[in-house]
């Protein structure tokens, strides 16, 4: 039990040690080291949980000095009838322990200067005491040892029993060897080996008692290691020599049943009460003032509120009494118990999570490989750190495991509390280095080069130009991700060689407030450059990392309607700031006016569009998000939201001349968008609708049957729906297209857009003659009024520079009456029809 007791201890100890010399430790301990690595919220747990540690401690030790004192005094003792003067009972030993807290209390409400001097005197007594003791095994000869009656028994009906001291006897020592556990004389059931651990562990707490006094210490940094090992080592050679010698010269009866044997074979018996009433007081102190400590850091840091208010009152010399106070009381509630084994348990699970605690701190920074993680104190590592961690879970589950599943119930319930409350972000968190460094490892690992179309998902870069007019946008695009990658891409127009410093890293947090109010998952990407379009560009090529880039372009609509400002009537950002913090209206500007010159050309937003084609991203047009329903850009649809259709055409409008535009590349790249955002929770109870267009010649059926197979290939639920495209389209279109391509001077990329506004003209009149899902006319342009969405085939834009603006025109033309409207283009492939 001593091995492994100081086995866990001397692992928590190189923890604590790498710690504290890793930094300046101020006030708070263990807590304070858990705290600063681990975050607020897990350390205030566990500090709040060592806290409890210390009282119960505290209650023990109070408990033992009053065993102690009844063992020799108590009136039901069979010592001499002189001193046999202290009556006892429940409440007898409740007062006793009172009175005896009651001066602890006053020692350590005095300050600390008062409890080192009390500490060293107390050290010296125990020492004497010990060297005594120890002189004694080896100076007096064997006898026979009277034992004492067990407390509550009635000494006229007990014969007293003898135990024998040997002196130094192979027979004995092999007669001790062997388990022969008795009965708890406080609860009456037999002891086992985690009950005996329990009690034997609460002797070798007290190592952290330096570290709860850090705040007092002139070099913490120093102090704790130096004091600590030396404790350790101290400790485990004292306990060590009375355990051989003790088991070498007395036999299993004087140990079983006599708690102060040492008084029995020493050479002058009230030299060992000395040690022993010395020890418990030590203890008791040890463990209320570190108490105390850890609950003025925890105060002080104001992770619980008002609950913990009182402990923040010190003294003017900075003695934490009103902390001492709280700790007191709480003492005063433990001693209630009444049974010091019962507590023991506890106090050891309370201990052994807060150790575990400790090595979890330090697993964590060396895991991390934080840089700035280099503590002089070199005599750990990893294996160390985690040795500790697996041995004090192993050992709370031994001891009592009710109470090791409550203590990490309690635990858990704490850490939930404070996520909740919130907590400061200036300590630096363990946890995002030790994110930073797994996702280095796995991004790393994510290989390019094996990607498959199987597990395609979107990585979305939507460039926004001011957000108060984009939030509905924002909203959906964070649905279209599909869990893949989502970067906010913003263009800040300037020179770096014309300004005194880089406008862009001091908006960051801006942006980042922004992602956190629109509870969007999504990344920051801002860059500075001459123009919109350059901007772009840069975005396009540098945005994400490794095998996590963007591979779809998101931008909104280039149209003449005026913005508007989603932060007036949003609830996330129209509700006052918690906390007092920076509004957001304050951080961004103002919706662009009516009429007032743009940062884009048209010119240039399509060539931004082309810029992305070339660089092999597909492009998502966003138009009219900002009449979306409401509902659908929440997490949840709800069951009361009304019946909506997503509306899928998913070919060229301005060239459909009847072929099936489905079974392309950007037909299915339209399909799988739009089935994506069927997935999404907000977006299931809307239903998936696709139209197919025939030409003039064709059979009505014929396109859809094709078109139901490769759906059903394609795992999409969707309803088909045909409409006929008007007569004399395809030759007219034909002959436009090679007007379009003569006056393009024969660029090859003509042949794949072929717009003019006399087809889009045709196929918007020939919709309309057909039967179709939003009235008897059937036009695209006038779905009924439950229609959510319209995924439009964005088709290429033309070689031609020069009719980039015509060619946005007839886009403009195509889609102002579909209300939201998405037209897109891919020109990767998506979809798989094998396993």
């Amino acid at each position: 039990m001593l091995l492994i007791a100081y086995f866990i201890l001397v692992l928590t100890v190189l923890s604590v040690c790498a710690i504290a010399t890793n930094g300046a430790v101020r006030g708070g301990g263990a807590y304070f080291m858990i705290s600063r690595t681990l975050g607020p919220e897990f350390g205030g747990s566990i500090g709040l949980m060592f806290f409890l540690a210390n009282v119960c401690g505290c209650a023990v030790s109070v408990l033992g000095l009053v065993e102690a004192i009844l063992d020799v005094f108590g009136a039901d003792t069979s010592g001499p009838a002189g001193i046999r003067v202290l009556p006892q009972g429940y409440g007898w030993n409740l007062l006793y322990g009172t009175m005896l807290l009651g001066l602890v209390g006053g020692v350590c409400t005095l300050g600390a200067g008062l409890y080192a001097q009390a500490s060293f005197l107390t050290f010296l007594l125990v020492s004497a005491s010990l060297a005594l003791v120890l002189i004694s095994f080896m100076a007096v000869g064997p006898r026979d040892v009277t034992l004492p009656l067990r407390p509550g028994t009635n000494g006229s009906s007990t014969v007293p029993q003898l135990g024998h001291f040997t002196g130094f006897n192979s027979s004995t020592l092999k007669a001790n060897l062997h388990a022969g556990y008795a009965q708890d004389y406080t609860t009456g059931a037999t002891m086992t080996f985690a009950s005996v651990f329990a009690v034997l562990f609460n002797g070798c707490t007290g190592i952290m008692a330096g570290a709860n006094m850090s705040g007092e210490l002139k070099d913490p940094s120093r102090a704790i290691p130096l004091g600590t090992i030396i404790a350790v080592v101290y400790t485990f050679f004292i306990y060590a020599l009375l355990f051989f010698f003790s088991s070498f010269t007395c036999d299993r009866t004087l140990l079983q049943e006599d708690y102060g044997f040492f008084r029995g074979i020493s050479l002058w018996p009230p030299m060992v009460l000395i040690g022993v009433y010395a020890a418990s007081l030590s203890a008791s102190m040890s463990s209320l003032i570190g108490a105390s400590r850890i609950l003025h850091a925890l105060a002080q840091d104001d992770l619980f509120g008002i609950i913990l208010a009182p402990a923040k009152v010190a003294s003017q010399g900075g003695n934490p009494w009103g902390a001492v106070l709280y700790s007191w009381c709480l003492v005063q509630v433990m001693l209630l118990v009444g049974k010091l084994n019962t507590l023991a348990a506890v106090v050891t699970v309370f201990y052994l999570v807060a150790y575990a605690a400790v090595d979890l701190s330090c697993l964590s920074l060396e895991w991390a490989s934080a840089p700035n993680f280099r503590p002089t104190f070199s005599l750990f590592s990893w294996h160390t750190c985690l040795s500790g961690v697996a041995s004090c879970l192993l050992m709370m589950f031994l001891v009592s495991p009710g109470a090791a599943g409550g203590s990490l119930l309690l635990m858990g319930l704490l850490s939930a509390l404070l996520t909740a409350r919130g907590g400061p972000s200036s300590w630096g968190y363990v946890s995002q280095a030790l994110l930073f460094h797994q996702v280095r490892k796995y991004l790393l690992r994510l290989d390019v080069r094996k990607d498959h179309v199987k597990f395609w998902r979107p990585q979305l870069l939507l460039l926004v130009g001011n957000p108060r007019g984009a939030l509905p946008l924002l909203r959906l695009a964070n649905q279209l991700k599909k869990g893949g990658l989502y970067v906010l891409g913003h263009v800040i127009l300037g020179d770096l060689d014309s300004l005194p410093l880089d406008p862009v890293q001091p908006q960051y947090g801006a942006w980042l407030s922004l992602i956190d109010r629109a509870q969007v998952k999504a990344f920051v990407d801002l860059t500075l450059s001459p123009s919109v379009r350059q901007g772009a560009q840069h975005l396009l090529r540098i945005s994400g990392l490794g095998g996590m880039k963007p591979n779809t372009l998101v931008l909104g609509f280039y149209d003449d309607a005026p913005p508007q400002d989603h932060f007036l009537t949003d609830p996330a950002f129209s509700e006052p700031v918690e906390g007092g913090g920076l509004a957001l209206d304050s951080l961004f500007p103002p919706p662009r006016a009516p009429g007032s010159p743009r940062a884009l050309t048209p010119h240039d937003y399509v060539a931004t569009v082309v810029d992305a084609l070339k660089m092999n991203k597909n492009v998502v047009l966003a138009r009219g998000c900002w009449a979306l329903p409401l509902e659908r850009l929440t997490r949840s649809s709800g069951g009361s939201s009304p019946s909506h259709h997503v509306d899928v055409w998913p070919l060229n409008l301005l060239r459909p001349k009847g072929s099936p535009g489905y079974v392309d590349v950007c037909g299915l790249f339209l399909l799988q968008m739009a089935t994506i955002l069927s997935m999404v929770p907000a977006w299931q109870s809307a239903k998936l609708r696709i139209f197919l267009c025939l030409g003039p010649q064709e059979a009505p059926g014929t396109g859809e049957a094709r078109l139901r197979v490769l759906l059903s290939q394609l795992r999409i639920r969707a309803k088909v729906q045909e409409v006929v495209w008007g007569e004399g389209a395809r030759a007219d279109e034909e002959e436009d297209e090679g007007n379009f391509v003569n006056g393009s001077r024969g660029d090859a990329e003509a042949d794949s857009v072929a717009i003019s506004a006399n087809a889009l003209v045709r196929a918007q009149q020939a919709s309309g003659r057909g039967e179709g899902p939003g009235g008897p006319e059937g036009d695209p342009r006038k779905e009924g009024p439950t229609t959510a969405l319209t995924f439009l085939y964005l088709p290429r834009p033309p070689a031609d520079p020069a009719r980039y603006t015509r060619y946005l025109a007839l886009l403009e033309m195509l889609s102002q009456d579909l209300g939201p409207t998405l037209l897109i283009h891919g020109v990767t492939p998506v979809t798989c029809t094998d396993l």
